[in-house]
């Protein structure tokens, strides 16, 4: 048995036996189309309970929420309005469209540009108000050209220090240039410094602390400017980390980054989908494309209208002797056999037991017992990717039952 399979082999047996953090139930009266293949449940009241937890957790620094990539694949137009709701006035997002639906859906928020200030696009974004990031002097000087068109004076902006993530960001020579160029800094309202952290999700890396020191150096060249270096995993290091201001985003979504310091939010997702078939094979029957799978002995098998348009990595294939990704449904982990394909996967059900389900019947693809955390591992990835990826074939069922 190789490494890869004991680990998921083990964190499969955890899921299976730990009781579950939080079930986020649906009844089949909540309006789910009975075309359905699958369903996609988010608990806006759980969302808006995550935020504050973090944000008390951090007090008396500020909780912003980051929201980009359509709030992590759950649905910008209506995890925004709940943060907003929570009393969250500072958001993240990644481009300027997402600004703008942002603004929309959060009036008279904060929202910040994490890509910057594209090559002709500072004067779209100083008329929406919104906050670029700034990596580069180029960047401060095409916000000084139009900032102060939109203003009094002139908008304000975030600058983003490289710590040594090695990613965006300006080294500590390109920010000594641009405080050298005195003309060009009274121009521009830099509201916020801000750095990223490259290890958070292991307590123990050195490298955490470097960038600590480094991003106090460096943001003590701008004292004026409120400071941020702390996301999901990061506000978790101690208040050293927290600033003026944290970024969580992966947390507020019910994520868990790392298993060394567990943060204080619960699942927000669960993502369920339909069984088309269920068949019995002999021994030496092959299962999907390539005829990857061979079953060793007789064995009941379902075929689940999921596949990777849906969400469901091809990397939770399992061909002969690995394990891959697993469905949950009657109490019992049952795993993916053969290939992922665009519409479907194969799942053995022997260990399921007792009548056969029937046709429509739901199984759980993320879910109490099948964490975001444990269906990316089992397909070479992580939880956050698992959200993303999320396709839109299935129906999204919006949880709200208040606070």
């Amino acid at each position: 048995m190789s490494d890869r399979t004991a680990r998921t082999v083990s964190i499969a047996e955890s899921a299976k036996h730990e009781a579950p953090r939080r079930v986020i139930e649906w009844a089949r009266g909540d309006n789910i189309p009975s075309g359905a293949t699958g369903v996609v449940s988010i608990d806006l009241a759980q969302i808006r309970a995550n935020w504050r937890a973090l944000a008390k957790r951090v007090a008396p620094a500020g909780c912003a929420a980051v929201v980009k990539a359509d709030a992590y694949g759950l649905g910008a137009a209506r995890v925004i309005p709940a943060l907003y709701q929570a009393g969250c006035r500072n958001f993240f997002v990644a481009t300027l469209a997402e600004a703008k639906s942002a603004l929309a859906f959060a009036p008279g928020a904060t929202v910040y540009v994490l890509d910057g200030i594209l090559p002709g696009s500072a004067a779209e974004l100083a008329a929406m108000s919104a906050r670029p990031v700034i990596t580069s002097i180029e960047e401060a000087q095409a916000w000084a050209a139009v900032a102060g068109r939109e203003g009094s004076s002139s908008a304000a902006l975030a600058l983003h220090v490289d710590t040594g993530l090695n990613r965006l960001g300006m080294d500590e020579a390109e920010l000594d240039g641009l405080l050298a160029d005195v003309a060009l800094v009274n121009q521009l309202d830099i509201a916020l410094v801000m750095s990223h952290l490259a290890c958070a999700d292991d307590a123990a890396h050195q490298m955490n602390r470097e960038q600590l020191g480094t991003f106090r150096r460096l943001s003590g060249k701008l004292p004026k400017a409120r400071a941020s270096l702390a996301a999901s995993d990061g506000l978790m290091l101690g208040k050293d980390f927290h600033f003026d201001l944290v970024r969580p985003g992966y947390a507020i979504y019910g994520g868990q980054a790392t298993s060394q310091r567990i943060c204080p939010v619960e699942p927000v997702v669960r993502v369920s989908a339909r069984i088309l078939q269920v068949h019995d094979i002999p021994a030496g029957a092959r299962i999907g494309y390539s005829a990857s799978y061979r079953a060793a002995t007789p064995r009941r098998i379902a075929t689940i209208a999921a596949g990777y348009a849906d969400g469901v990595f091809r990397h939770a294939s399992a061909p002969d002797g690995e394990v891959g990704g697993a469905v949950y449904m009657r109490g019992k982990l049952a795993p993916i056999v053969g290939r992922v394909s665009m519409d479907l996967i194969t799942v053995d059900i022997t260990v399921v037991g007792g009548p056969a389900p029937e046709r429509g019947e739901f199984v759980d693809l993320v879910g109490p017992y099948l964490p975001l955390e444990t269906v990316g591992h089992n397909a070479h990835s992580i939880g956050y990717e698992v959200l993303t990826r999320l396709g839109t074939r299935f129906h999204r069922h919006y949880i709200d039952r208040g606070d």
